[in-house]
């Protein structure tokens, strides 16, 4: 039966059936319940009743709140270090130590740690105008990669690391595009430009101390300022043309070179063939000469008879011949064609290539028969 219902003891009980004018003033299951953990953290801590009737339970509050301080101290002090990464240890506001990679713990406020990754390749990029050698300006953009290689440094020495990196490159880039042409920086100057600005970068950086390796720069196209770009574009366009003129002569020159090289070694070489032909020739002739005038010496009359008919089979044999006999059978003569015979010595291979000597033999016997059929027909 409810507590308010009619004929119900509504004047005696309250809702959780205490009595008006009770000592207990809530349900009795809370304040069991807050009894029984007062009860249980006075025990932990050693708390007690006072004699007055009152538990002392301000011990087990500062307690409790220890417990949480520490919980929330080691939650802080200890740390993982990944593969990637360092830590450096500060006690006391010195260095005390590089940590690697594991489960470690130090000790706030005492101790104070930076972590970084110093595997994890970085990029700063820059863009500015640059004033070249010949007093032109430039925008030159510029990306910088860069890593942590000593972790100490990077957080010692320099109070901004980054930020001096910054800088650095910036003056780097501005004393080598100070250094170099217009046309080298915008044209073909920019591998060797980023070389330079690498090199004077890093020793800043290692003058500095910052502890960071500068492992490339890039330094994309450069343009001239917009007022005058268009004409810079025609120039890089000429300088193009230009080079691929240059290179086109260069593939025809290094094919026609060794070609006529390969042509002058062959005619050297034949010349050389021909030279030591005919000094062999000259030779041979020189000594068959000497050995007939032994010969001729032994027997003028045989020698000169067979030198005769050597030098007629010869002639004979490389000129056509008509051999015409005469009414009474006793008078023969030998007819020579003297245009093939001259035209052969003045036109042809085979004749322009025997010996000298035989020319002039034949020369002299067809003389001779000229003067023979001149007195023969005279005699008719």
């Amino acid at each position: 039966m409810a507590w308010n219902e009619p004929g119900g003891n509504s004047n005696n009980q309250d809702p959780w059936g205490g009595r008006k004018g009770g000592g207990r003033q809530g349900p009795p299951d809370l304040d069991e319940a807050f009894r029984k953990l007062q009860e249980s953290l006075n025990g932990i801590f050693g708390g007690g009743k006072k004699r007055d009737g009152v538990q002392g339970g301000g011990f087990g509050l500062l307690g409790i709140g220890l417990l949480v301080l520490l919980a929330v101290w080691l939650w802080n002090a200890v740390y993982i270090v990944d593969a990637q990464e360092q830590a450096v240890i500060l006690r006391l506001g010195k260095y005390h130590e590089t940590v690697g990679q594991g489960l470690n713990i130090y000790f706030p406020p005492f101790d104070t740690k930076f972590q970084e990754n110093v595997t994890r390749e970085r990029t700063f990029s820059k863009q500015g105008q640059m004033l070249t050698e010949d007093e032109n300006i430039v925008e030159v953009p510029l990306t910088v990669q860069y890593k942590i290689s000593n972790l100490k440094d990077f957080v010692l020495n320099v109070d901004q690391p980054e930020v001096s990196l910054q800088h650095a490159t910036e003056s780097a880039l501005r004393h080598v595009a100070g250094s170099t042409s217009m046309d080298e920086v915008i044209t073909l100057g920019r591998e060797q430009m980023a070389l330079q600005v690498s090199k004077r970068l890093q020793d800043f950086l290692d003058s500095y101390g910052t502890g960071i390796i500068v492992t490339q720069v890039n330094i994309q196209r450069a343009t001239a300022p917009a007022e005058v770009k268009d004409a810079f574009d025609d120039v890089i366009r000429a300088r193009e043309d230009e080079q691929r003129e240059k290179n086109q002569a260069e593939t025809y020159a290094n094919g026609v070179v060794p070609e006529a090289r390969g042509q002058a070694q062959r005619v050297i070489e034949d010349a050389n063939g021909y030279r030591d032909e005919v000094v062999a020739r000259a030779q041979g002739e020189a000594d068959r000469f000497t050995k007939l005038v032994a010969e001729y010496r032994k027997a003028p009359e045989v020698t000169r008879q067979r030198l005769y008919l050597d030098t007629m089979q010869q002639v004979m044999s490389n000129t056509s011949k008509v051999l015409v006999t005469g009414k009474d059978g006793q008078s023969n003569l030998l007819y020579l064609p003297l245009d093939k015979m001259i035209e052969g010595r003045t036109g042809g291979a085979a004749n322009a290539a025997a010996p000298a000597a035989s020319g002039d033999a034949t020369t002299r016997i067809v003389g001779g028969l000229e003067q023979r059929d001149l007195r023969s027909r005279e005699s008719r």
